[in-house]
């Protein structure tokens, strides 16, 4: 109104959630006589084990980043208590604004482990109501990640009596020489609210030993990436441990834990079969 003092507007400040970081190690050894022979493709026994040990403690990470594990604060440092170690919370706990869940299944607090619901088979409707979710929220994600029967099951979609049309195309060349071609795949997909490249991982709902547990595969989500990151308390490192006999012992060691920058950036479909 004219004449009127201007009013402050009370501001909405953003609220800092927090997660832990957890440690992952594996020790490996070489025996002195492995050491010094000449092996075929490699430099060294010892250099060729701690290659073999970063790739598997990457491929573990990389689960338990993408997984349901809530966070935990552990008994803190010297505890020696291995079953309360401090655990990291992974991607699907974060989300909880943009999600589509089977019978039974509930969204916890940020960071907090999901409650499973009822298992049920992946549709594009699914995919459909997240991905408008996502966008009303302010969210634009630009990946599908999900694991690679899932991936298979979208490839099925454009099968489907409403697309009009089959997804397995053939093309042939000009040169009539050539052979023809058949596309049975969707890699990107466009919907009302954005393009989506779809990516198979292999490591969603890894158990350790498997992936033929009830876990694996179970969530689809849809994920802009620049909200999150990997934050390294102590980045990767190889100690050299004391020798305790003819052999020569390592320790890979890593400690970090998954950044959260806006979970209503990105959704998931979660208790996929």
């Amino acid at each position: 109104m004219e004449g009127n003092d201007a009013a402050a507007n009370a501001p909405v400040e953003p609220t800092l959630l927090t997660n832990y970081t957890q440690i992952s190690t594996k020790v490996t050894f070489s025996s002195g006589t492995a050491d010094a022979v000449d092996w075929a493709g490699r430099k060294t026994a010892l250099a060729y084990q701690l290659a073999k040990a970063s790739k598997e403690m990457k491929r573990q990470m990389e689960s338990m980043l993408l997984g349901n594990t809530g966070k935990s604060a552990g008994k803190g440092s010297g505890g020696g208590d291995t079953a309360a170690a401090r655990a990291t919370a992974g991607l699907r706990t974060w989300l909880t604004s943009n999600t589509d869940l089977g019978t039974g299944g509930a969204d916890n607090a940020a960071g907090t482990a999901a409650t499973d619901g009822t298992q049920r088979t992946l549709t594009e409707a699914m995919i459909q109501a997240v991905a408008l979710s996502c966008f009303e929220n302010g969210g634009h994600p630009d990946s599908i990640l999900c694991g690679t029967s899932q991936k298979q099951t979208i490839s099925t979609f454009a099968t489907s009596s409403s697309a009009g049309y089959p997804v397995a195309q053939a093309y042939i060349t000009a040169d009539r020489d050539s052979q023809a071609s058949m596309v049975a795949a969707i890699d990107v997909y466009t919907g009302d609210f954005g393009s989506y490249t779809i990516k198979p991982d292999l490591w969603i709902g890894y158990d350790g030993t498997g992936r033929s547990s009830a876990s694996a595969g179970r969530d689809v989500f849809l994920i802009d990436y620049e909200y999150w990151d990997v934050a390294y308390l102590r980045p990767w490192r190889v100690h050299e441990l004391s020798r305790t006999g003819d052999s020569a012992k390592r320790q890979v060691l890593v400690e970090y834990g998954l950044r959260a920058k806006n979970e209503a950036s990105s959704g998931v479909v979660a208790d996929i079969t």
